[in-house]
């Protein structure tokens, strides 16, 4: 993914030059919170109430953090009320871009736009940063709401909650501690670490990023031979926020990123939960593998400069995984 600096747009994506040979993923900028009453959130500013067709999505099918975002409002029951443009799954030397000749790329739905940056430049002229995809779009007021997928995920978890009716809540208050430390050894080691092991251009930035990603697997995989879901017996977003990278690993990380130790279909007890949460009703409409498989070995040319598309395993998602009969210990 390029980057914005001084109005030119620069293909940085891959400059691990200042840091040693590690990949360091860059904070998202815009980070307003939509609330039930448009009151401010824990950050940003006020005037975002939660409304029907009011706000607007920009996603990459083959990206994990938008995959997130598409995930809550399916669960949360927003199709109705958040629209949503899908970006080209090529990120070539102009980012995401709004091309339409891949199955499933709609274009700018909302106002025909032809790149990713050219949102953030209507949000902010003087934008200087990564375009990055999710982005929830505010129609009323024109603007970037937020980038943050982690902070989307929890917009869509209560705010919309009079909107629609729907009071499943994924971030309960009695196990948020125990999310937010799954969250952050999940997110430093597994999310985000197969992009540290995969964007590594040093052999110790490397052996530093999947060493621990195989150790929180294998930890992931204890836990899940006792628990049915990573905090006991709730569905959480600390689960979800695990899925989107578990669904990709056999297809794209093993291969493309050399986080190649083991398989997800090497690990049981995580496999099968794998496929209990794709099997929740809606979610598999959220995952697209043409777009995952096409952009991770199309678009990192220095990972994969042949640009070969691999023909990939065939892995049966469908199949029964028999989780219920896992309790909270």
């Amino acid at each position: 993914m390029g980057v914005l600096v001084d109005g030119e747009w620069q293909n940085t994506w891959y400059d691990t030059s200042a840091s040693g040979g590690k990949f360091e993923r860059s904070a998202a900028k815009f980070r307003n919170w939509v609330t039930e009453d448009g009151s401010a959130g824990i950050s940003g500013e006020a005037g975002f109430p939660a409304q029907s067709g009011r706000y607007h999505l920009y996603v990459s099918y083959a990206c994990p953090w938008a995959h997130r975002v598409l995930i809550f409002r399916t669960l949360k029951g927003l199709q109705d009320h958040i629209s949503v443009s899908v970006v080209h799954p090529d990120m070539l030397e102009d980012g995401w871009t709004f091309d339409t000749d891949f199955n499933g790329a709609t274009g700018d739905t909302l106002a025909g736009g032809k790149y990713a940056r050219d949102i953030y430049l209507k949000a902010a002229p003087k934008f200087s940063g990564r375009a990055t995809v999710p982005i929830l779009w505010d129609i009323q007021k024109n603007t970037i709401v937020s980038n943050e997928s982690s902070e989307i995920i929890r917009m869509f978890n209560s705010a919309f909650d009079t909107v629609t009716g729907n009071e499943d809540d994924y971030w309960p208050l009695a196990l948020r501690d125990q999310i937010e430390a799954l969250n952050d050894r999940i997110y430093n080691t597994v999310n985000n670490g197969v992009y540290q092991a995969g964007f590594a251009t040093s052999q110790d930035a490397y052996e530093g990023a999947v060493y621990p990603l195989f150790d929180s697997l294998d930890w992931i995989e204890s836990n899940l031979s006792k628990n049915r879901y990573l905090t006991g017996s709730k569905l959480t977003e600390a689960d979800w926020r695990l899925f989107t990278t578990l669904v990709r690993f056999d297809l794209v990380y093993h291969l493309h990123f050399k986080c190649n130790r083991k398989r997800i279909i090497d690990y049981p007890n995580i496999w099968a939960y794998t496929r209990e949460l794709y099997q929740i009703p809606n979610i598999d409409d959220t995952v697209h593998f043409d777009h995952i498989v096409r952009h991770y070995h199309y678009s990192h040319n220095m990972i994969n400069p042949s640009r070969i598309i691999p023909i990939n395993p065939i892995l049966d998602f469908s199949a029964p995984h028999d989780r219920g009969r896992l309790k909270a210990i």
